[in-house]
């Protein structure tokens, strides 16, 4: 028992209720204005998809509660499954898996134990491109794979005769990301499956980017044997702040054996979590996955339709297309792709005589209160902007966006930016001491 009051603040409810609603003032979010990270793949997420989820019957449910009285909720997720190996091409999916890293550390670990009862233990090569997520790596690398870089063209794209020459007998797979983070369509991904399957590895398809691709092309067909999809991307989920997620991670026949468990079964009608499967990897997280962001994918998908998953495509590559193309293209150079159309997000360069221009205009469209596009990715583009603005957002706003941007490297250029940013709650923080946490002194 307490022997003493505890030493609370004493506040009346106002002055609690004013200091958080200013909190929420000073954060940035898809609802004040564009969110335009490219890779991150920052959309509006329909409310309809909130409401869903936070029905009595979520957010009422335990993990822990016998099958039958979660019958509903199984057969929601029984379908998902189904609607995922659909729009990708795969044999079946597990829902499980927390976010798009675990999905491919997922995947990686199924390639493993694969070739380890194809009795290839010998194969100990993971090809990864030189523009991939850097989560590709470490993916690899935690799997007990060595990592072989593979370069990209002039172009930024992938070559078959670069795989050619790199695949051998040590080669277990390739993990690659279509359509690239340069915003390009591999255009040999075919003959690239070809290549790695003719030395007796497999396709690994970092799902990333399946926002350009929704009801176009589907990686299955193109060859791949392991898939993840972020659904807190492509599919609509708020995310940020390292959650929540859903990485979700399909197979081909050949290694629908191998998913992390549990799976969702539905045999004779009654749906069941499936621990029982024959070679799998085992459970990588607690029970069937993120629940409440699974049932937001579901309604997004359900609500769309196969005819509006392709709308969301084609206005999304539309959008990148569009506002990369009102950028002054002086000021904002493409070093990759010349030539080509983008998918769903768009790379430039920030052309300056000083270095740190994209870092100064990402500062400077703060001051305008917008939010900057991702900075200095991919990393073989020098000053690089990577820009995506998804399907969600009307032609004025990308107009002024454009403007927005324009304008700035026009101030960059005269030296009118000073010490950006000027008008945020915080103004410019030191990056170095930021990254490296043991540098900074924090009192609780």
């Amino acid at each position: 028992m307490r022997r003493e009051g505890s030493k609370l603040p004493e506040l009346s409810e106002l002055q609690v209720l004013r200091h958080f609603n200013r909190l929420s003032q000073m954060n940035f979010s898809v609802e004040l204005g564009m969110y335009p990270l490219g890779s991150c793949t920052m959309k509006y997420n329909p409310k309809v998809s909130e409401a869903i989820a936070a029905s009595d019957g979520m957010r009422n449910a335990h993990p822990l509660q016998h099958e039958e009285t979660v019958q509903g909720l199984l057969g929601i997720f029984y379908d998902l499954e189904r609607a995922l190996s659909e729009i990708t091409g795969m044999s079946r999916f597990s829902l499980s898996t927390a976010a798009g890293a675990q999905g491919e550390f997922a995947g990686v670990l199924m390639i493993r134990k694969y070739l380890d009862d194809q009795g290839s233990r010998e194969r100990d090569e993971i090809l990864v491109p030189d523009s991939a997520h850097g989560t590709n790596p470490a993916s690899a690398a935690m799997a007990g794979f060595r990592v072989v870089k593979v370069p990209s063209d002039s172009q930024g794209l992938v070559r078959a005769s670069a795989v050619r020459k790199l695949a051998s007998e040590k080669t277990a797979g390739m993990m690659f990301t279509v359509p690239n983070t340069l915003g390009l369509f591999e255009t040999e991904v075919a003959e690239i499956s070809e290549e790695v399957h003719r030395a007796g590895g497999l396709m690994y398809f970092d799902g990333a980017n399946m926002n350009a691709l929704l009801g176009k092309s589907r990686p299955g067909d193109m060859g791949f044997d392991v898939v993840h999809l972020n659904l807190h991307k492509t599919f609509a989920t708020p995310h940020g702040g390292g959650g929540p997620g859903a990485g979700p991670v399909g197979a081909s026949k050949r290694l629908e054996k191998y998913l992390p468990v549990p799976l969702v079964s539905g045999e004779g009608g009654r749906f069941a979590l499936d621990y029982d499967v024959e070679r799998t990897i085992g459970p990588l997280k607690g029970f069937v996955g993120n629940s409440a962001v699974l049932l937001r994918a579901y309604a997004y998908i359900r609500l769309l339709g196969a005819s509006g998953l392709s709308d969301v495509s084609s206005l999304a590559v539309l959008a990148a297309n569009y506002l990369w193309r009102s950028l002054d293209p002086e000021a904002f150079p493409v070093s990759h792709g010349k030539g080509l159309r983008r998918k769903h997000e768009a790379v430039v360069s920030v052309k300056s005589e000083f270095p740190g221009g994209a870092m100064k205009l990402a500062k400077a469209l703060l001051d305008r209160g917008m939010h900057s596009p991702t900075v200095y990715f991919p990393l073989i583009v020098s000053e690089a902007l990577m820009i995506e603005p998804t399907e969600s957002e009307p032609l004025e706003v990308l107009d002024e966006y454009a403007r927005a941007l324009n304008e700035a490297h026009r101030a960059l250029v005269a030296g009118e930016l000073g010490d950006v940013p000027h008008n945020t709650s915080v103004g410019k923080v030191d990056e170095v001491k930021a990254s490296h946490p043991a540098t900074l002194k924090v009192h609780w």
